[in-house]
């Protein structure tokens, strides 16, 4: 699919856009990733849905902004990317940070989601893996981040759980991620926003799991079981409290289920979003 650029707020945006008249889905990729995570989902999901994914400043090959962005400031970016494409209503989705995101893109505008897919969500607990915990200390921050092989290395390890699954083209997304100019030093910048060195900040997963609480909107959580970024827990928790919502638990997956398990998500997401409120 054809890459597209915008201008938002001075930043230029890669996005992809399956087009047509039907009703929006806004895909969301997580930290250090890129809008390439959800090719199996546009492919699939076009006869339904208008299936947008871009590249979030910072990332893939958007441009990476001087200030750092956490995921309230992406929420509200977000609505200005769609609003540079003339989008008042949108369901959306995301992975990991993405998720997060889309959750924050919900308290701010609830008005314009209709449904909202969280796959293995960032921001709902303080749990967060031993590396990134490391990458926010000073000195030893700097060698673990540092972009080269080792990195590349440990994100493809770090976020499939069956590593049969990560095909030469994922591999060499995530390498030019990696090794992109700047890209590692946007990475951290972020991870600062969103976490210390004793996990993701309380004041950030507190919001995130009141905005579950208080909506009225149908939510779809989705989680690996053999996620080692985030626990399972943080999923089964934030939907316990989440009014008009169900979790799907995906055995033998990790972090990205929807490049490892893409057929079974492609039918979650389809019925999820297709179905009729009663």
């Amino acid at each position: 699919m054809e890459d597209l650029y915008t201008s938002v707020q001075g930043n230029t945006i890669r996005y992809r856009d399956t087009g047509g008249e039907k009703p929006v889905l806004l895909l969301t990729h997580g930290i250090g990733s890129s809008l390439e995570t959800w090719e199996a989902q546009a492919d699939s999901l076009a006869g339904h849905f208008r299936i947008i994914s871009w590249d979030l400043p910072g990332h893939g090959l958007s441009d990476i902004p001087h200030d750092a962005f956490g995921i309230e400031t992406y929420a509200g970016f977000a609505w200005h990317f769609l609003d540079a494409l003339k989008i008042d209503q949108a369901a959306v989705g995301g992975n990991s940070m993405g998720a997060g995101i889309s959750v924050h893109m919900m308290g701010l505008h609830p008005e314009r989601v209709t449904k909202a897919v969280l796959l293995n969500s960032a921001a709902l607990g303080k749990d967060i893996p031993l590396p990134f915990r490391l990458m926010l200390l000073p000195i030893l921050g700097k060698l673990i981040s540092k972009p080269g092989q080792m990195s590349i290395d440990n994100q493809i390890k770090g976020i499939f759980y069956d590593q049969d699954k990560v095909t030469e083209k994922v591999k060499a997304t995530i390498a030019r991620n990696v090794m992109r100019e700047g890209a590692q030093a946007a990475f951290v910048a972020t991870l600062k926003e969103i976490s210390t060195v004793s996990g993701q900040r309380e004041s950030l997963y507190s919001k995130t799991l009141a905005i579950l609480s208080s909506t009225k909107k149908p939510v779809l959580f989705i989680h690996g079981r053999h996620d080692v970024v985030i626990p399972l827990a943080h999923s089964q928790h934030a939907q316990a409290m989440t009014p008009n919502s169900k979790l799907i638990i995906l055995e033998d997956c990790g972090h990205t289920p929807q490049i490892e398990e893409p057929v079974e998500v492609n039918k979650l997401l389809t019925e999820f979003l297709l179905e009729q409120e009663a």
